[in-house]
């Protein structure tokens, strides 16, 4: 069978590094799906990523669009996004001969990594000029970050409105969905579940199990990702004044509990 590699990543480096498992946030993304090539019949596109939103304009674009750029796609293709859980957009790659993976990061991490992203990495995107020229320090542009921006020509979510579109992936049973803590903490096993996802979608593999899985973890390379900072888990704490806990608590509601990160708000 062909199949076809595919992750919608959420949000710069959430997915950075998981894109690069697969060659998939993020979404911003953790292993090169390079070494996918290495174990079996599936190729790296060389397509850019496939997104919702233009990073130059913050336009969002309509789903004929996605669809289309979707559509070129090749049996044994390996591709990566960041991309809404549309219903349209599902459908396609939830079918069978695709296999699909959603990578998320703690959203606490995602806005620390957005600040930096948004300000040192892409002076091309919608909202670098006034992050750098309205935003006075690291403190408010990590609450403009958690709070959005809804009044801008392109406006900015808040935290859990920038979430709560991709949320739909993880209750569809074609799609894996991989924290990247996973792959931090406990690469092996991460590694292991990658794979074991594609065997089970129908990727046919050409060395056994565990020598697979060394081929994978070899590829893991985070800084080739155009989104990769420091790729650390929890720097969050090093930057949420008290005042940038009440505020994300606030806007995100139930989110981090929904995504397994917390049992509670008492964090």
């Amino acid at each position: 069978m062909n199949v076809r590699e595919w992750c919608p990543r959420h949000e710069n480096e959430s997915g950075a590094l998981a894109c690069h498992v697969v060659s998939a946030d993020h979404a911003q993304t953790l292993f090169e799906l390079n070494g996918f090539t290495r174990l079996g019949a599936v190729v790296d596109s060389g397509l850019p990523a496939i997104v919702t939103f233009e990073g130059e304009t913050g336009r969002q674009r309509e789903a004929g669009e996605i669809l289309a750029e979707l559509n070129r796609l090749r049996p044994g293709d390996i591709v990566y996004g960041h991309l809404h859980a549309l219903p349209a957009v599902m459908a396609f790659l939830c079918r069978d001969g695709i296999v699909p993976y959603f990578i998320l990061r703690d959203p606490r991490d995602v806005v620390v990594s957005h600040v930096h992203y948004v300000t040192d990495m892409a002076s091309n995107h919608a909202h670098h000029r006034y992050y750098m020229e309205s935003l006075h320090s690291f403190d408010e542009r990590l609450t403009a970050s958690i709070a959005g921006l809804p009044d801008l020509d392109v406006p900015f979510p808040d935290i859990r409105a920038r979430f709560d579109p991709y949320m739909s992936w993880i209750d569809r049973p074609e799609v894996l969905t991989l924290h990247f803590d996973e792959f931090v903490a406990g690469r092996e096993a991460a590694i292991g579940r990658v794979l074991d996802h594609a065997i089970a979608r129908g990727f046919s593999i050409q060395l056994d199990r565990q020598p697979a899985i060394e081929v994978l973890a070899h590829e893991i390379d985070p800084k080739r990702s155009p989104t990769f900072r420091r790729g650390k888990v929890g720097s969050w704490r090093d930057r949420f004044t008290p005042e940038h806990k009440q505020l994300f608590k606030r806007v995100s509601g139930d989110l981090l509990i929904r995504l397994g990160y917390e049992q509670s708000d008492q964090w």
